[in-house]
């Protein structure tokens, strides 16, 4: 690299044309901040030059230097920039280029190129380089500015990047809960069917959780919610399957007894780990003798809400889905009144801690807050939201774990 006269230029371009039109926009660097470059180069002279012209213009750049991609991969930990020579002894062109992008992923990287083989330069951009310099007609201001210009370049696409993997997320996550929670399905003024979800702080997707609600005579209602354990993308499809399956069993009429232990083969036969279990509850409601048939599957009861009372359904609590096989134990509710309403709700309402302590809301304690005075005031739709405030307040803070609730009422009831 021959010393070039003051104000020579550089070939390359220090901003490039975006797909949306215009100039980038980089994310300038915070002033002051140091930059890590790498510079793989074999020519003892060249290495030299370079690190004259960066010292020179007060680049405010720490240079290293490796002689070969071998001794690169040992130093390219935590550097900002790598500039690379597309001549080396273990690699030659593009070769070099690719091994360095496999090596450096959160690394910007500017090549140097020959005047007689300027063209890969443009091929190398292509390629993924974020800029390239021709041996000879670069100065050091042009080469710090093309080198801080590569590392904006750099991280403002690492950010489009991340953003657009946040709205593929959220994407998907939107389709997800579409297939977790949907519209009841029934067409009965009898009954009034309230849903509620949130999802817990620990995840952007939606969990496990899900409900579902169908009518499938004038005089018979089924409703379901469960929670698959785990919070990922798996474990959220896996309740989608184990929802749009019981609907499908409700719906074809198979009997009650074996909608459940049909659920559980689905999940089993879907999991992609053997320890994944699920929790359910289901209420079949017969409108025309005002009770309803509870099943659970190691899911914690509903409670019933009617006489100005409020406590959980004594139904046995039966082992977890995907376990260790049974039928759950069917327990029969009569209403005594044709004025009540009945709360199915996932774990993570009620697993919100209660004070300083260890102690958790659970069962007992959300009973309390039903019964509370305080919430006479609030309207059946409002409730489910209502919960969940006093239960994050109780907590300290928002719940860990995803809240879904179907709370069905018949006469308006409390």
């Amino acid at each position: 690299m021959t010393r070039p006269t003051r104000g020579a230029g550089l070939t390359g371009s220090p901003v490039v044309p975006y797909p949306h039109g215009g100039l980038a926009r980089h994310a300038n660097l915070p002033p002051g901040e140091r930059l890590r470059v790498l510079l793989v180069e074999d020519d003892e002279g060249d290495a030299f030059l370079v690190g004259e012209l960066l010292a020179e213009t007060n680049s405010m750049i720490d240079l290293t230097v490796a002689t070969s991609l071998r001794e690169a991969r040992q130093r390219i930990v935590d550097v900002d920039c790598v500039l690379l020579d597309l001549g080396l002894p273990d690699a030659q062109g593009l070769d070099g280029l690719r091994q360095v992008l496999e090596m450096s992923s959160g690394a910007a990287v500017c090549v140097l190129t020959g005047r007689s083989d300027e063209h890969l330069g443009v091929v190398a951009v292509a390629e993924g380089a974020q800029d390239y310099l021709v041996k000879g007609q670069v100065d050091g201001v042009l080469l710090t500015r093309a080198l801080r210009y590569a590392v904006e370049r750099k991280r403002a696409d690492e950010n489009a990047r991340r953003l657009r993997e946040v709205e593929l997320r959220q994407a998907e996550s939107a389709r997800l809960e579409r297939g977790l929670l949907p519209q009841p399905l029934m067409t009965t003024d009898q009954v009034a069917v309230h849903t509620f979800y949130r999802p817990g702080r620990h995840a952007a997707l939606i969990g496990g959780d899900f409900f579902d609600v169908v009518q499938t005579r004038p005089d018979r209602i089924d409703l379901i919610v469960g929670d698959v354990c785990g919070h990922g993308v798996d474990e959220a499809a896996l309740g989608v399957e184990l929802r749009v399956a019981w609907r499908a069993l409700v719906l074809a009429g198979v009997p009650d007894d074996e909608v459940l232990p049909a659920l559980e083969q689905v999940l089993m036969s879907e999991r992609r780990l053997q320890e994944i279990f699920a929790t359910v509850a289901t209420t079949r409601l017969d409108l025309d003798a005002n009770r309803a048939t509870v099943r659970l599957a190691g899911h914690p009861p509903p409670l019933l809400l009617s006489g100005g009372r409020v406590a959980p359904v004594p139904a046995p609590g039966g082992r977890l889905l995907g376990v260790r096989p049974r039928r759950p134990i069917a327990y029969d509710l009569e209403f005594d009144t044709d004025d009540w309403s009945l709360l199915m709700y996932t774990d993570g309402l009620i697993e919100g801690r209660v004070g300083a302590g260890n102690e958790r809301l659970d069962v007992p304690g959300l009973t309390g807050l039903l019964d509370e005075p305080a919430n006479r005031s609030v309207s059946l739709p409002e409730l489910p939201a209502w919960l969940v405030g006093r239960a994050e307040r109780l907590n300290g803070g928002a719940l860990a774990d995803d809240v879904a609730m179907l709370l069905v009422s018949r006469g308006g009831g409390r």
